[in-house]
């Protein structure tokens, strides 16, 4: 029986990889060449063009969905209610653990409509420079430069990436993993940056940089004149013609079973058993975060000591806090997502054929100029 089994893992992992890299090539070259037709909207019809673009960008991460959905690794979310913000200017602040944190966030936004044509991804220059580069570089999100020594030079570049990209393509959410890398590679560090400045030692999540968020305030934080008080008592963010700031700050904690983290290459082979990733929401208008350096600093140490609390209680319990402990103030019991099998079965069917249209383009034109002579 143990043969047996050691075989069907091992069958299994292959077929899967298989269908992982098949997906790859008929999704990704797919989406290349549609956004090549679609080129010439982007100057006449700029808003058109990345209305389309930001639909197939989220038909990609629908796949990539699949992968983790497909090898039984759900979704549940917990904490406040995101609706609110999910159409609206939205900072995403999320605790690093493993290359899994992106495939798993890109599950958790796929159901939920609007959000994924209109993020921002912030992530390392690395990225840049695999196969899903390409797809990220042509829907504008930002590649930033790791290291001490090219730390300020990748600030600079993020704010006028704000300026040309994220404020004029009318993105939404801007996801950034504030620590700065994965923990297992930041913990030692954190924590001796911790011991010299009397800040609390932490051992599920890392201490956050200030750098990209502290750019990124600078950049979209509203002025204090630009948040106002209506006749019923009610605090507005902004007026409402000025779309160019930040309404809410998203706070994401991730949870995994026991605390054992989803890799990309566990997602890929899907050789873990089944089980639930936690997704705990705090949700805060952003006229409720400061804004200065130091009190931003002390807002982001705040909120990760009590994710180190909050992960604490959920990796011996196998839940977040409830609503007593103050995380939250009416927290949502956790809720498991539900994917749509018919939506991603039409997806495949969409690039497939998209693939098989274009493949048949190329060769048409390659016939057409490279004409057989007669023997």
């Amino acid at each position: 029986m143990g043969i047996l089994k050691n075989l069907f893992i091992t069958v299994k992992v292959l077929l899967r990889i298989s269908l992982v890299i098949l997906n790859n090539i008929y999704c990704i070259p797919t989406y290349f060449i549609w956004m090549l037709v679609f080129q010439p909207l982007r100057w006449l019809k700029p808003r058109l063009y990345w209305h389309i673009e930001g639909k197939f960008f989220h038909w990609l991460l629908a796949m990539v969905s699949m992968w983790s959905w497909s090898a039984g690794y759900a979704i549940a979310e917990a904490g406040d209610d995101i609706r609110e913000c999910s159409d609206a200017r939205t900072l995403v602040l999320v605790n690093h653990q493993s290359t899994g944190d992106v495939p798993m966030l890109m599950a958790a936004f796929n159901p939920k409509r609007g959000v994924l044509p209109n993020i921002m991804w912030i992530m390392d220059k690395i990225f840049k420079y695999t196969n899903f580069g390409v797809v990220s570089s042509l829907h504008e999100d930002f590649f930033i430069l790791s290291g001490r020594t090219q730390r300020e030079q990748g600030i600079v570049e993020l704010r006028q990436h704000i300026r040309n990209s994220y404020i004029p393509r009318k993105r939404k959410w801007m996801m950034l993993f504030p620590e700065g890398g994965f923990l297992r590679k930041r913990r030692e560090v954190s924590q001796r940056y911790a011991a010299k400045n009397n800040l609390p030692q932490l051992q599920h999540v890392s201490l956050p940089r200030l750098g990209a968020v502290g750019a990124i305030f600078e950049e979209l934080h509203p002025d204090e004149e630009e948040i106002c008080t209506d006749k019923h008592g009610n605090t507005a963010i902004f007026p409402p013609d000025n779309d160019d700031t930040l309404s809410w700050v998203l706070d994401i904690t991730i949870g995994y079973p026991q605390g054992n983290p989803i890799d990309l290459p566990t997602i890929i082979m899907g050789q873990r058993d089944p089980c639930t990733t936690t997704l705990f929401y705090r949700l805060y208008p952003i006229n409720s975060v400061p804004c200065g350096k130091d009190e931003l600093t002390r807002w982001l140490y705040d909120r990760w000591e009590e994710k180190e609390h909050m992960l604490d209680a959920f990796y011996r319990s196998g839940q977040f806090p409830s609503r007593h402990t103050g995380y939250s103030s009416s927290p949502l019991p956790p809720t498991q997502l539900a994917q749509s099998p018919l939506r991603f079965l039409m997806l495949h069917l969409l690039f497939m054929t998209s693939s098989f249209f274009h493949y048949k383009l190329i060769e048409l034109g390659y016939a057409y100029f490279n004409p057989v002579g007669p023997l």
